[in-house]
């Protein structure tokens, strides 16, 4: 294993709020720490870089996109040049206030942020239900990814974007050295047998689907007869392939089907029986994730990313957790289901109640079913069980657009009643007209039966372009008005004048959020006792269903052949197995799966937004937030404030600035909380799953249910379910501590700074006038951009009802 050593490669590093919230400290701050306080802001963009960003617009959308970049460059342009004179002013003194410390690193940390956190739109489904094709068909490279055919593909997760650069690349990214010692000890023990074993039994043993897919691992890392290898014997070994001590591998091309060819051997995976494996297929085992970088797309916007997820994670731990997380980080999530497979079966309602499970740990606020080719029909059959309409069909096509229409109102309808039952009744999701896609990767190509609209596949990039249209636009807004709010400050701190009589005001301004802070902390806790009843009574339902839930996950239909192993890889993996061929088992998620269908609606209400609700709880926030602001605005008014709209701005959208951070917060800790009920039962049983894990020799199948069903038995007597529902609710304890513990540190820090005096924070600074006139001319605009926008998307889409239809049928 000497040439699998080797520095793993940092995880990427999203960036953080820029306001920080650590605890005990009134100044703190995310940011550059004080060694890098004089560091050089990043480079711009060239002007030439930007517009190729917007080619995959059409013309009145990349008008709205132009005066919001040129409004976010201006910006970005006062930020640094206000920077470059504090800087220059503090450059020589030994000791800087802290004050001043904190806003130039606010500076610093808004001059670098992103122009656009990414769009993840994941596309999640089944081993040959279409993910790739779609994905070719929306970049509009026929064959880039590979697709099903005698292979299985798409063994890992692969991203796909568009950026500026000039060539086709692709990042493949390696296990570690730890992480696959970690795989390679539990496949030996998956392959462990013992001469215990009857002959029929072996026969059965070896028969087994975990077994199947841990000697083909073996073998294709460390060649035929890996599989009756130790442990230790395979750490020896020198795998087959070379691997770069990096833990990544760069493949560039000029073109795409050249890069496509580079990069097949790494995500397609050929079948077991394969003869001649290629120096990259034999490292197949070890690749975690692919990234493919598209270059100036027209049809992909840089800052959408397409993920193919498969659909039932990995056997492997970091590749498994690493699954979940792509899932949750997606905002939209399209689940992939092939018009063969959509009327039913466990696979697709599995995919779609994890994708459900996204929305409600994850920051997935999306979800539709895109239905894969629709281009499949067998007219004869069709019109024989044909049930509606009283009009003719006339021919192929016309019968394929009466079915496609057939399974959108189905379709729409089961999926939005699915969802209602899962989600807050205001979730945005739900307010969708159409939750389904019917699509046809094949035809978009030939145009032998549909046009192109009626594939379907321009609407998906539509609905791209719209989505980073307003996620920028969003974006834009907000950083302006952050920008704005710190000119405010930085051209406040030269005035001295009245200085006590203000200090004296913020003092009263004190006073009043102390006592709003403890009616938000009272407020939290109301919103977090809704939750109590509905996990008392999943508790309940719990303890009276998982041996029924137990026992469906434990017997087969076909008896325990093919089972003895993929049973051991589940107590291996402490109640979880995934595999690329068998449906994804999950025992602890299973048995809690009662708590969740009680919690699920309320859950997701705590987390929505929207509406001032009780059982809501980032409505609370922003009437924290308002009554805060409209304090500030009566103090201002009423004691005539020196440069009163300066400090009343720069509190009101400093305060905007704080909170606005902590829905961040917020969601990163949803997952935490939604997921201790699982990680809670899977604690309590691990060393029940490692006894039964243990077990060897004759009848071990059934032994090892024995084992897992007397485990489950005694913990649930102990209280198992109990200690779940206490660890969600001290979950919910420690984020509502989290809440107001940033909150009192970051308003303290606010109030301090705008006070301009007291702790050495007042210092005389350059003049910055020109800057913040600037900045108020930027702010100003931000109106008139968004009017520009809505005026402009009114003149298209009059455009576009007054053009012609394009009818079919196309071209023979």
């Amino acid at each position: 294993m000497a040439d699998f050593v080797g520095q793993e490669p940092h995880p990427e590093k999203g960036p953080e709020n820029h306001i920080g919230f650590s605890e005990g400290n009134n100044l703190s701050y995310n940011g550059p720490v004080d060694g890098d306080l004089f560091k050089e802001p990043m480079k711009k963009r060239r002007r030439s870089d930007r517009d190729q960003r917007f080619r995959a617009f059409r013309s009145v959308e990349q008008s709205a996109l132009k005066e919001y970049e040129k409004l976010e460059s201006r910006t970005r342009r006062v930020l640094s040049n206000t920077y470059q004179k504090l800087i220059q002013c503090v450059f020589l003194d030994d000791s800087i206030p802290n004050g001043l410390k904190y806003l130039i690193n606010r500076l610093l940390a808004l001059i670098e942020k992103p122009s656009l956190d990414p769009i993840y739109i994941g596309l999640f489904g089944s081993t040959g239900a279409g993910k790739s094709s779609l994905i070719n068909a929306i970049i509009q490279q026929a064959m880039f990814l590979p697709v099903s055919g005698e292979s299985i593909c798409t063994s890992c997760i692969v991203q796909v974007s568009s950026g500026c650069c000039e060539q086709y690349e692709a990042k493949i990214h390696l296990l570690s050295d730890q992480e696959w010692k970690e795989e390679l000890k539990n496949l030996t023990k998956l392959l462990h047998r013992t001469e215990e074993l009857g002959r029929e039994e072996a026969d059965v043993w070896d028969g087994d689907d975990a077994v199947e897919e841990a000697v083909w691992k073996l073998q294709m890392l460390y060649g035929n007869g890996a599989e009756r290898k130790t442990y230790e014997e395979l750490l020896r070994a020198k795998p087959k392939g070379k691997i770069p001590t990096s833990r990544i591998i760069t493949l560039k091309a000029e073109e795409a089907g050249e890069l496509s060819v580079k990069l097949d051997p790494y995500i397609r995976t050929k079948r077991r029986d394969w003869d001649g494996d290629s120096a990259e297929t034999q490292i197949w085992p070890l690749i975690k994730q692919v990234e493919v970088t598209l270059p100036k797309s027209e049809l992909i916007p840089e800052g959408v990313v397409l993920v193919d997820i498969p659909g039932t994670g990995d056997f492997n731990s970091k590749r498994d957790e690493m699954w979940k997380k792509t899932i949750d980080k997606c905002s939209v999530i399209w689940v992939i289901s092939d018009i063969e497979r959509v009327s039913g079966g466990r696979a697709h309602e599995d995919l779609l109640n994890e994708s459900i499970k996204a929305c409600q740990r994850g920051f997935c606020r999306d979800v539709a079913l895109v239905v894969t080719k629709t281009d499949r029909l067998h007219l004869p059959e069709y019109l024989r069980e044909r049930k509606v309409g009283n009009q003719a069909i006339q021919s192929q096509r016309e019968a394929i657009l009466e079915r496609n229409e057939m399974i959108k109102l189905q379709r729409n309808r089961i999926l939005k009643e699915k969802l209602k039952r899962k989600l807050p009744a205001d979730f945005k999701v739900l307010e969708a007209s159409n939750l389904v896609y019917t699509v046809s990767a094949q035809e978009y190509w030939w145009q032998a039966l549909l046009t192109e609209e009626e594939t379907e596949i321009p609407k998906l990039r539509e609905y791209i372009r719209r989505r980073l249209l307003e996620k920028k636009r969003r974006m834009v807004t907000k950083y302006v008005t952050e920008a704005f709010g710190l000119l405010l400050l930085t051209d406040s701190f030269n005035c001295t004048e009245n200085l006590p009589n203000e200090h004296l005001h913020l003092s009263g301004l004190r006073r009043f959020v102390e006592e709003k802070i403890q009616l938000l902390e009272k407020a939290i806790d109301q919103c977090f006792a809704h939750i109590a009843r509905p996990l008392q009574e999943g508790v309940r339902n719990a303890r009276t269903s998982y041996r029924r839930i137990l026992g469906a996950c434990l017997v087969r239909s076909r008896g325990n052949q093919g089972f003895h192993q993929t049973l051991k890889a589940v107590c291996l993996k402490n109640g979880i197995y995934a595999s690329r061929t068998l449906a994804r088992i999950d025992l602890n998620e299973a048995i809690t799966q009662p708590i969740y269908d009680q919690i699920d609606p309320v859950f997701g209400g705590i987390f929505r937004t929207g509406t001032p609700t009780g059982s809501a709880l980032m409505p609370h926030i922003d009437a924290f937030k308002h009554s805060l602001q409209e304090k500030m605005t009566e103090i201002g008014i009423r004691n005539g404030w020196k440069h009163d709209s300066y400090k009343r701005s720069f509190l009101i959208q400093e305060i905007s600035a704080i909170l606005g951070g902590l829905e961040g917060h917020i969601l990163r800790k949803k997952r935490r909380i939604y997921e201790s009920l699982t990680s809670s039962v899977q604690n309590d049983l691990k060393p029940c799953y490692e006894e039964a894990a243990q077990i060897t020799g004759k009848k071990a199948c059934e032994r090892m249910k024995d084992v897992i069903r007397r485990g489950v038995d005694r913990q649930v007597a102990e209280g198992m379910f109990e200690r779940a529902q206490e660890r969600m609710q001290h979950q919910f304890q420690q984020l509502k501590h989290g809440i107001t513990e940033k909150v009192k540190g970051s308003i303290a820090t606010m109030l301090t700074l705008a006070s301009s005096q007291g702790d050495g924070l007042y210092k005389e600074l350059a003049d910055v006038k020109s800057e913040y006139k600037e900045m108020e001319k930027l702010h100003r605009s931000l109106r008139e951009v968004a009017e520009n926008a809505v005026l402009r998307r009114g003149m298209q889409d009059f455009l576009l009802r007054m053009s012609p239809i394009k009818a079919g049928p196309p071209r023979t």
